[in-house]
């Protein structure tokens, strides 16, 4: 009986090597600067030297997450952002040019203008900025909610004033020119011309260069006693008394005389004196004349006034009596004696 022989060993297939999971990922992508990256690409393809150079830049970098920035991002921002802010604001202020060129547009619609020209300007600024970044308009979306909590709690007033700005010049209540009454915060009142109207608040400079500065809604929602909302003719009033013994009727046309020979007082409407009351030492006039330009001041046509009818008074005789009072002493015993013994005295 013969050995079966022996058997050979059966090759066994070679397996295959497993790959690991990470190892079929693709690698995760970093988000950058899509302005940098274009621009870089079309420098290299056109320069191998300048490629270099922003290869260079690109590799200093600072990775957080999935976003990457390098010190060539870093630089396309800062030009990108530069030649925006400088393009808008050169395009403000030709906006603002061409505005006053329109020469049938009073002040407070030419400076409403500009208000609106302004605001598309940066805001057409802002979204090509954003675009020129390539930064997707959806990643702002939790932004603008943050800016919507901004607003309704920190800017309320910034913005209310702004949009109180705008409906104070479309409305022309107030524009630039016009004289109001102020009050300080000490209350006492005097009057200034707006110089002008800002995003914020009114600028109100008065005779002695105070400028003060209304919140835009103050004004629209407080009473404003605007010299020259219809008119700028304003009425004026100038006290005068005189003696009792006077001749009325002669002051009375003096004072018209003085109030005429004042070169800011108009001659229509003409001056007027009204007698307002018998006062305890003098019988009290007041001299009513009207001005146009009451920005050039009030007290100065006063004392004008004043100091010509003085000397037209002293001519004509006619007093401004002085203050009057009548004296009654009580009798008393001692009060006798005072006045025997200053009796006796003088006899000696």
């Amino acid at each position: 009986m013969t050995a079966p022989p022996p058997s050979t060993p059966v090759a066994s297939p070679t397996a295959a090597p497993v790959e690991q999971a990470w190892s079929l990922s693709e690698p995760a992508p970093t988000d950058g600067v899509a302005a940098a990256e274009g621009l870089r690409e079309a420098v290299s393809a056109q320069s191998q030297t300048a490629g270099s150079l922003i290869d260079t830049l690109d590799a200093a970098a600072l990775s957080i997450g999935t976003f990457r920035v390098s010190l060539w991002d870093v630089m396309i921002v800062v030009v990108i952002l530069i030649a925006v802010l400088l393009a808008a604001h050169l395009a403000s202020k030709a906006a603002h040019a061409t505005m006053r060129r329109f020469t049938h547009f009073d002040e407070a619609q030419q400076l409403l203008g500009e208000k609106v020209l302004t605001i598309i300007v940066w805001g057409a600024a802002f979204f090509i900025g954003i675009e020129a970044l390539g930064i997707d308009l959806t990643a702002l979306a939790v932004f603008s909610g943050a800016f919507g909590l901004a607003i309704g709690f920190g800017l309320q007033k910034t913005f209310g004033n702004l949009i109180a700005g705008i409906i104070l010049l479309m409305d022309k209540s107030i524009k630039p020119g016009d004289v109001i009454a102020v009050t300080d915060m000490a209350g006492n009142e005097s009057f200034g011309q707006i110089r002008k109207i800002g995003v914020r608040a009114v600028s109100v400079t008065t005779r002695d260069q105070r400028e003060y500065l209304i919140p835009n809604e103050n004004l629209m929602i407080n009473q404003v006693e605007n010299w020259s909302y219809s008119s700028k003719n304003v009425r004026m009033q100038v006290p005068v008394g005189i003696s009792y013994d006077a001749d009325m009727k002669r002051a009375e046309e003096l004072m018209l005389q003085a109030a005429r020979a004042s070169d800011r007082v108009l001659a229509t409407p003409p001056p007027t004196v009204w007698m307002t009351e018998y006062g305890d030492n003098s019988v009290n006039f007041t001299i009513h004349c009207w001005i146009q330009d009451p920005e050039e001041g009030v007290g100065n046509v006063r004392s004008e006034v004043l100091k010509a009818l003085w000397w037209l008074f002293k001519d004509e005789g006619i007093e401004i009596p002085y203050p009057q009072r009548d004296l009654h002493l009580r009798s008393s015993e001692q009060l006798d004696r005072l006045l025997a013994h200053l009796e006796s005295d003088g006899r000696k």
